[in-house]
């Protein structure tokens, strides 16, 4: 189960709107011996079964199938991989998690268990939940995962007075945060990020380039130039740009006509795309797992909406004072007790630089 859940982890940031599902067929016959592996290939299919089941071939008969979630029961796209294991003839099926989906939700161990194949639940089950958190939650409450990240001085700070940022942290940290890039389906900044630092927001490790998620743009008024960087490559690279109702139809256009998908969502009681309705309609096209790279008003509105799932925090060994720019943005909390609250569950040295993680304390 755990080269199974490995595997799964490859999927993550290609396979939306898919879950990211590894899966190993053992033959106990034959000294535990491993006779085929797979995981859930780019757009979310071929299924990690289909992928293991075919690299198996004959060999998958009598096998022990270890699978990180509930083998599909529904006809969708392909067919159903429960029907797959069966028809290949395994005798065992080990499953981490059941999948929350209501086209399966238990339905695929039904019919393995109908079908004669003995038929395990649970085993690596918290690590299956970490790795689908993103589809489980798209699932169930209509929105995608979201980790904040924020590189920052140890003071709290992105950007000096003046407004210079590159680079707060050093080389071996941003090409972690480029990894985090290539993990996740999308990557939000707010437009005055945008208007400010003109990013490319694409992967840009050796060999990942096609990893880039689809890049997400909250701008309200689409103050967004079609010159800017962002949008002279929607055409390479998917950028999705989030308004409001009031935004300049020319601008719409000028942008659409750069080949960017401008979405208008509704607006909270500040005027800016409302962050519920945003997310809603994100998980709407497919988007599990989203990173929030900032700015700190963007950073601050999701902390305020309780939205934020998990944090990558960077911290670089300097210091720039109460007058640069807050990696976090004014929260309104008067008491300890409304203050978003996480629990680190790791951390480690990137060079210089020091990246802690943390999830939302429930």
């Amino acid at each position: 189960m755990g080269a199974a859940l490995a595997l799964a982890r490859r999927g993550l940031g290609c396979v939306w709107p898919n879950p990211a599902v590894g899966c190993v067929l053992v033959r106990p016959d034959l000294g535990d011996r491993v006779v085929g592996r797979g995981w859930t290939q780019p757009g979310g299919r071929p299924h990690a079964e289909t992928e293991a089941l075919g690299r198996a071939g004959d060999l998958a008969r009598g096998a022990t199938a270890y699978v990180t979630l509930e083998p599909c029961a529904h006809v969708g796209k392909t067919p159903p991989c429960a029907d797959a294991l069966i028809a290949a003839g395994i005798g065992r099926a080990v499953v981490a998690v059941e999948d929350p989906d209501p086209r399966v939700a238990g339905r695929g161990l039904v019919r393995l268990r109908d079908a004669g194949v003995a038929v395990e639940v649970g085993l690596g089950a918290a690590a299956a939940r970490d790795i689908n958190a993103g589809f489980f939650l798209r699932v169930t409450a209509g929105r995608p995962l979201v980790t904040v990240k924020v590189a920052a001085t140890l003071d709290g700070r992105i950007a000096t007075a003046a407004g210079e940022s590159r680079w707060i942290t050093g080389e071996v940290a941003r090409a972690f945060g480029h990894g985090l890039r290539a993990h996740h389906d999308a990557i939000a900044i707010g437009v005055g990020t945008a208007l400010a630092d003109d990013p490319d927001l694409r992967c840009r490790l050796p060999g990942l380039d096609e990893r880039s998620p689809v890049r997400v743009v909250f701008d309200s008024r689409l103050r967004l130039p079609p010159a800017c960087r962002l949008a002279a490559t929607a055409r390479e690279t998917a950028t999705w740009i989030l308004c409001c109702e009031k935004a300049d139809p020319a601008a719409r256009q000028a942008l659409t006509e750069a080949g960017a998908v401008v979405i208008q969502v509704a607006s909270g009681a500040d005027g800016r795309p409302d962050l519920t309705a945003a997310l809603a309609e994100l998980a709407g096209r497919g988007i599990t797992r989203v990173l929030v790279e900032g700015g700190g008003r963007l950073v601050a509105s999701v902390l305020r909406a309780g939205l934020a799932d998990r944090l990558a925090w960077f911290r670089a060994p300097r210091v720039l004072g109460g007058d640069a720019v807050p990696a976090v943005a004014e929260l309104a909390v008067t008491g300890l007790a409304e203050a978003p609250a996480f629990e680190r569950t790791g951390g480690f040295d990137l060079g210089p630089d020091v990246v802690e993680l943390f999830r939302r304390k429930e």
